[in-house]
């Protein structure tokens, strides 16, 4: 094995530059240093945990791209992207088997997106794109700044035979008036305290988390009082689907419980987000 010494290794290598800022390709994030701050894209050939990404954040990039090395128990490989996203920078992660850690031109040459966070989102990178074009997006674009009530994640997944929808939120924090005729696929607990959530939109339906259901159930206790005020509720367990998305409410949650008016629609425990939304949007009132 060649031996390299450490005057052979490069920190910073810039591969690309524009009025904006640069691309600069780095093997670690601790070589993200001042001159980078506020315009370089640092594409960092190491994992993306909260330590290297406060290493980052301290000089502040315009974004950073670096490896999501397995992801890791409770994907602690990639954590710093949330911690990247309290703070608006853009940040990606590459597959590991699609990279040579420790290598940042090859990150940037090779790499293939695999997991990113919302300010990248909202610049336009997707997953399955080139690093290098992810790079060249996020020198050029910046993300949006919206206020937490903005960041909703609303999507329509499914429609009922009457035109009732199956609409995801991140919480049914997120619900609108128009809901009283939906089903509502949220990622919150639906403990009593999400009940002047609920009240206030007044949902034909809806599935949340079971919050990992805690002391007494607590996580789900909310779901009793609003069949007494005539919604259909259930929710799925919160080891299975990620809290606070509600995409993966809908496409990895399975029913943990459901109160009298969905039992009684159908609603089983153990069955598919999907299969009880679906039983949900095409009941009758």
């Amino acid at each position: 094995m060649k031996t390299v010494s450490n005057a052979e290794i490069q920190t910073q290598v810039q591969v690309h530059q524009s009025p904006r800022g640069r691309i600069m390709c780095m093997g670690s994030a601790y070589d993200v240093d001042e001159t980078n701050r506020g315009r370089d894209i640092a594409v960092n050939a190491s994992y993306c945990g909260v330590l290297p990404a406060r290493f980052i954040c301290e000089h502040s990039p315009r974004g950073a791209i670096g490896v999501d090395c397995g992801f890791g128990p409770q994907g602690a490989a990639i954590a710093g992207l949330w911690y990247m996203e309290a703070l608006n920078m853009p940040g990606a992660v590459a597959d590991i088997m699609t990279v040579h850690l420790g290598e940042g031109v090859d990150l940037y040459e090779k790499g293939v997106i695999s997991v990113l966070n919302r300010p990248a989102q909202d610049c336009g990178v997707r997953p399955g794109m080139s690093v290098k074009e992810a790079a060249h997006i996020m020198l050029e674009r910046d993300p949006a700044r919206p206020a937490a009530a903005e960041i909703t994640n609303r999507t329509v997944v499914d429609r009922g035979p009457d035109g009732r929808l199956v609409v995801c939120a991140d919480s049914i924090y997120f619900g609108l008036p128009e809901d009283n005729t939906n089903v509502l696929v949220t990622a919150g607990h639906f403990g009593i305290s999400a009940m002047p959530y609920a009240r206030r939109c007044k949902p034909f339906g809806f599935i949340c988390s079971d919050g990992g259901k805690g002391r007494d159930n607590a996580g789900m206790a909310g779901m009793a009082v609003a069949a007494a005020e005539g919604i259909a509720g259930a929710t799925v367990d919160g080891r299975l689907a990620k809290m606070g998305d509600g995409m993966s409410t809908y496409n990895d949650g399975i029913i943990s419980g459901a109160n009298s008016i969905s039992l009684a629609a159908g609603v089983k425990v153990g069955m598919s987000t999907k299969e009880a939304a679906k039983i949900l949007v095409c009941r009758q009132a």
